[in-house]
Order: structure tokens, then C-alpha cells, then sequence
């Protein structure tokens, strides 16, 4: 919804201004010139990149007008999921969540929290995580070690959308270059015989194009591409989260202190407090 409120505020004050000045939209109005920079723009945006970033990219712009993955609430039921397991680890051992990690759809800690289910990606980290602690094969420093090199991967491959539409961003000011100088050309073409309306006409074509092309890159497409780099690095804190829970549990510390290690890993705005998780926990222990 912000992005959403943002554009409508950009929209509004800059064309607000536009005809507080006395000015006719219709002088805004040039198909031409939106054709010419959107469509260098996104044929730039596709040679450039392969057919996965395109998606998305795509995806990942539309699903700004939704919420983040997760809230406060969704931390809180993915806290209580690595809980459930650490416990069910130190209780019957790690063979003992052997049942959960190949067949997760039909485990009934996993179903309790369809809030984490529902994420492909990290229901399939969480697994990997624990087929590798359950193998024992790793020493806490190594474990941690290859976590990280995986969520570094992950990591670079959530960014790389944003980082492809801010490319566009970059790009657009000059698309709106080769529109101004195409206006111009028709310009230069007609002035034989032409009146001075309709050479004022082409030149502020031509002008309008140098105008879209920064007004899109600048009101638009580059805060895009921010909002979702944004999303991409909120969202990876989930994963972060999973690991610091998982390695400190292989250290050797108790499940409560393996998910509070987690906890402080949140951002403020959806951490929840200690009391409150404990009695979360606490709520699970003794249900």
C-alpha cells in the first residue's frame, strides 16, 4: 500500500505544481515520447538479463503493494516451529526428527505453523539445515560456516532483481535523451514552411521526453527497485534467524536460549519481547 501512497504523492505534486502554474496536462500528453523511453527501457532491461531476473523482478515490483512475508506474528510462530524441534532433538535425539525432515508436509510440528509452510524457500532451508545436523558429521564452526556461505547466496540472488530494475533507473534519463534528440530531428525536418506554433510543438515534445525519462527513473522506477531491495534484505533475516537457532543448539545451548540467541537477531519493529515469547514457549511446553 505505500508504494502505492508514494506514487500517488509523486503523481500528484508534480503535476499539481505543473497546473498550478496554469499550464494544460494535455501539453504532457505525447504517446510518442512514452513509447519511445518505456519501450528502449524494457528492451534494455530484458537483453540484459537473464529470463529468471525478468520474472522476478516483475514479481517482486507487483508484490510491493502487499505486506512483508514477516511480521512480528510470523517470527513469533517461526520461533516457536525451531523451538518444537529443539526439543524434540534433545529429547530423542536427532534421529528422532529424521521422520519430520523427510516428510514435512505430513509432520505434525511442521503443520502447526502453516505460516512457515507456505514459504517454499524456507521450509526447504530449514530441512537442509537439519539433514546436516542430523548427519553429525559437522562441529559447530563448520556448520556455521556453511550456513553462511548459503544465505550469502541466497542473498545475492534475492538482491539481484533490485539491482536489475535500478539499472533501468539509471538508464532512463538517457532514454529520455534519445527521445529529446528524435523530437528534435522531427523538429529540424518540418522547419522548412512550418509555423512557430508547430515548431513549439515538436520542441516541447522533445522536452517532454527529457522530462518522463527523469520523472520515471527518479519518481518511480528507482524507489521500486529500492522498496525491493528492502523487502529482499528484511526477508533474509528470517534466515539468519533459523541459523543462529540451529548453530547454537549444536554448541550445546538448551532450546529456550538457542531461540532467545534468535530472537536478538529481529528488528525492533518485529522482535518480540522476552516475556512475551517466554510465555509463548512456555505455552507450548506445558499444551
Amino acid at each position: 500500500m505505500l508504494p502505492i501512497i508514494g506514487s500517488l504523492i509523486v503523481l500528484l505534486s508534480v503535476l499539481g505544481g505543473f497546473l498550478m502554474g496554469g499550464s494544460s496536462p494535455l501539453l504532457l500528453w505525447h504517446p510518442l515520447e512514452v513509447v519511445i523511453i518505456c519501450g528502449a527501457a524494457l528492451g534494455a532491461f530484458i537483453i540484459s538479463n537473464p529470463l529468471k531476473v525478468v520474472k522476478d523482478a516483475f514479481k517482486g515490483a507487483l508484490g510491493l503493494v502487499k505486506g512483508n512475508r514477516y511480521g512480528r506474528e510470523e517470527y513469533v510462530q517461526l520461533l516457536k516451529l525451531l523451538y518444537d524441534i529443539l526439543v524434540l532433538a534433545r529429547r530423542e535425539g536427532v534421529l528422532g526428527i529424521e521422520r519430520h525432515i523427510e516428510n514435512p508436509d505430513g509432520s505434525d510440528i511442521f503443520k502447526k505453523y502453516p505460516i512457515v509452510t507456505t514459504d517454499h524457500h524456507m521450509m526447504e532451508f530449514i530441512t537442509d539445515c537439519l539433514r546436516l545436523i542430523a548427519g553429525g558429521n559437522l562441529d559447530p564452526h563448520e556448520l556455521e560456516s556453511l550456513l553462511e556461505y548459503e544465505l550469502e547466496t541466497h542473498h545475492h540472488e534475492a538482491a539481484e532483481p533490485a539491482h536489475a530494475v535500478q539499472k533501468v533507473a539509471d538508464a532512463l534519463p538517457g532514454f529520455g535523451i534519445v527521445a529529446a534528440v528524435l523530437g528534435i530531428v522531427t523538429t529540424m525536418a518540418s522547419i522548412d514552411g512550418a509555423s512557430t506554433a508547430e515548431i513549439g510543438h515538436h520542441v516541447g515534445a522533445a522536452l517532454v521526453g527529457t522530462f518522463l525519462g527523469i520523472l520515471v527513473a527518479y519518481g518511480f522506477v528507482g524507489p521500486i527497485s529500492a522498496a525491493m531491495e528492502a523487502r529482499a534484505n528484511d526477508e533474509a533475516k528470517a534466515f539468519e534467524v533459523v541459523k543462529m537457532a540451529l548453530v547454537a543448539s549444536v554448541r550445546g545451548y538448551a532450546p529456550p536460549v538457542a531461540v532467545e540467541f534468535a530472537r536478538k537477531l529481529l528488528f525492533s519493529a518485529v522482535r518480540p519481547n522476552f516475556k512475551d515469547l517466554e510465555q509463548e514457549l512456555r505455552g507450548k511446553k506445558t499444551g
